[in-house]
């Protein structure tokens, strides 16, 4: 009966979220909690034979029904938070925390998996040889290994930093949506039109929140540098002692990192960013400090080149940390005569989202087409990807800004493919959310370049989940794909936003309806690596630190001290004093890039080179995508990412794409 009334425990095959209420969470998760423990137990049974298929009918079809509903929970939680849903999700989270620790560290589990390699590896087929492989490594990662206390502690490490990186990412959410600052028309002079629209309240003034589609626009254009300098602090120091005790970070940051030492050395790493990379693509932290400080090495000339111009433009103004996006912006418009705002009016999201599906069906040769789903929000909609007239994924688009949102942008898998034991193909279903200005009045929602990059970034990522061929749980999609590899078909797809056939796609002017002018995007060419120096720094910065702060004992104690002597060696522009930026870095606290955020870097490496594949062979030569297709994204994780890249690229990565692509050759 509870299955009829409660829409998580459904076996349909896309979740309900408009019927998710918090009151259905606790009784759906504690029943499949309690299936997925029996299974657990079943599995384990000294008679139940070590053989792939037998576990994975007992096991997997349990477990993969509790996560795609505690990952519907999550979801939600994410996208339409209320207190009430927030309660509910909190008060189950230690449970579920607890279950998949408990299974990750089963040590009779950890013996049949290891039987179960011993038996049949030889005679598996390639994914399910890597499936195994990395359930093995992750048991091991996970404490199978550890006894008594050692066992103990480490679950109870694992329920607690879970618990301490939500509460990290509701500080955020709530700091970001508990400020704002009452604006009048005068003190908003420069401020783009729609932005003023956006924010006008009926007396008159403007409403500014620290959301990004009115905080960018607010620091790149307003003329009041009080103003700026009062959105700066606020938004700097979200979720630190500056702002309300009960958002503070500052002791989360402190205890999850030192939890984090903790399990290593119960594992028997010296520090946790040897945990975090033992999966990984990068061997060590020493070769990972070593990529970075070298690409800030050579990225350093251009950066001191940058500041010293802006320096130059501003003609002995001040120039604090939140003057940079100002004077930067009027520094671009005078040197390419053309600003964001001017773009801005060519990206409409219904013909952006539009000329990306155009794209996606053309390179890929596959079919994108609107379906009816239950979704949590009247402007979420879901599609269907169906190659030759069969389907092959789904996925929900959710592309705008609004309170109990969580900030950014990313993807996430509803579920992934599977071939299930009992013969039934289950296809994948995707997440992608950004978080862009809304539309405002019977005008369409105007996207900026960045933001269409951002749309093609995270479609990246929906793509590795979608087209996998791979029918094994664990490396299916991007599911067992080296997080530093991971964000390469994600960068790769960026680079279509500089591509002028592309942006003839892409592009109507909100008025006219003309495409991008072929003068105008000649300016976007030209300022396509305005200021790639800084940007680049600025990332090693975040990525150096993360390492540091994972890498060195003791270095929870003082993080502000971690973060301000990598600045002192890497930044040629260093924030004030006040800056909090770490308090809500959400990717490396709350966000699974913990001694991981150099990945973008790393992976950036590898999507310049694949990238140039394209440039040699023609950006919509079928075979080239044909052959992405096949060795990159339809493999998942079943290969190591390495072997991807060198089948389709035919070589070992090489960093001069990179650099000449950032205009840092």
């Amino acid at each position: 009966m509870a299955e009829m009334t409660n829409p998580l425990l459904s076996t349909a095959a896309l979740p309900d979220f408009a019927a998710i209420r918090p009151e259905h969470v606790q009784p759906a998760i504690q029943e499949l909690l309690a299936a997925a423990q029996a299974a657990l137990d079943e599995a384990v049974k000294p008679d139940t034979p070590a053989d792939y298929d037998t576990l994975s009918g007992i096991l997997d079809t349990a477990t993969e029904r509790l996560g795609t509903a505690w990952g519907a929970v999550g979801h939600i939680n994410a996208v339409a938070d209320t207190p009430a849903l927030r309660e509910a999700y909190n008060a189950m989270l230690p449970a579920v925390t607890e279950f998949y620790t408990a299974m990750g560290a089963n040590e009779a589990l950890f013996a049949k998996y290891k039987a179960v390699l011993a038996a049949q590896g030889k005679h598996l087929s390639a994914p399910r040889r890597q499936a195994l492989k990395h359930a093995v490594r992750d048991f091991v990662l996970s404490g199978a290994e550890l006894q008594g206390e050692a066992r103990t502690r480490y679950a109870a490490i694992q329920e607690r930093s879970a618990e301490l990186q939500q509460q990290f990412s509701e500080h955020v959410m709530d700091a970001t949506d508990g400020w704002h600052h009452i604006a009048s028309a005068e003190e908003l002079a420069g401020v783009p039109q729609d932005v003023l629209d956006a924010t006008r309240l009926d007396d008159g003034g403007h409403k500014l929140t620290l959301h990004f589609p009115v905080y960018l626009p607010v620091m790149q254009y307003a003329e009041n540098r009080a103003l700026r300098e009062t959105l700066y602090r606020a938004y700097v120091t979200r979720a630190s002692e500056a702002g309300k005790p009960e958002w503070d970070n500052t002791g989360a940051m402190r205890e999850i990192v030192a939890l984090r030492q903790e399990e290593a050395r119960l594992l028997g790493y010296a520090n946790f960013a040897e945990v975090s990379l033992a999966p990984k693509m990068a061997s060590s932290p020493a070769e990972v400090t070593s990529f970075l400080r070298d690409l800030a090495r050579r990225a350093r000339p251009f950066a001191e080149k940058d500041l010293a111009e802006l320096r130059d433009f501003s003609k002995g103004q001040p120039l604090e940390s939140w003057d940079v996006s100002y004077w930067s912006e009027k520094l671009k418009e005078a040197r390419y005569a053309f600003s964001d705002q001017t773009v801005k009016q060519y990206f409409t999201a219904p013909k952006v989202v539009a000329g990306l599906f155009s794209i996606i069906e053309r390179l890929f040769s596959v079919q994108i087409t609107e379906a009816a789903a239950p979704v949590w929000h009247d402007t979420v909609r879901y599609f269907q990807l169906s190659c030759a007239g069969q389907p092959v994924a789904g996925f929900y688009l959710d592309l705008y800004a609004r309170p109990g949102k969580r900030p950014g942008a990313w993807m996430d898998g509803v579920r992934s493919r599977w071939l299930k034991p009992t013969g039934e193909q289950q296809l994948p279903v995707a997440h992608l959310v950004c978080n862009f200005a809304s539309p405002v009045g019977d005008k369409p929602a105007l996207l900026t370049h960045d933001d269409v990059i951002t749309l093609f970034h995270e479609f990246g990522h929906g793509l590795h989940h979608m087209l996998t061929q791979v029918n094994d749980l664990g490396v299916s999609g991007i599911s067992g794909v080296e997080w530093d590899a991971v964000e390469l078909p994600s960068q790769f797809m960026e680079n279509f936003c500089w591509e002028w056939d592309v942006l003839q796609q892409l592009s109507g002017h909100v008025d006219s309806a003309e495409p991008l002018p072929r003068e105008l995007f000649d300016k976007m060419i030209a300022a396509k690596n305005f200021q790639s120096g800084l940007q680049t720094l600025r990332q090693i910065e975040f990525s150096l630190f993360d390492m540091r702060l994972h890498g060195e004992p003791g270095a929870e104690a003082d993080v502000q001290r971690v973060l301000d002597e990598v600045r002192a060696e890497v930044a040629v522009l260093v924030p004030p004093a006040f800056n909090r930026f770490q308090h809500s870095f959400s990717h490396i606290f709350a966000g699974g890039y913990a001694a991981g955020y150099y990945s973008y870097k790393w992976a950036e490496l590898l999507s310049a080179d694949a990238w140039s594949a394209f440039e040699e062979e023609g950006v919509f030569n079928a075979a080239t995508g044909q052959r992405f297709l096949t060795e990159v994204l339809a493999q998942g994780g079943a290969r190591d990412a390495i072997d991807n890249f060198k089948a389709f690229r035919g070589r070992e990565p090489q960093i001069d794409a990179l650099l000449r692509h950032q205009g840092m050759a």
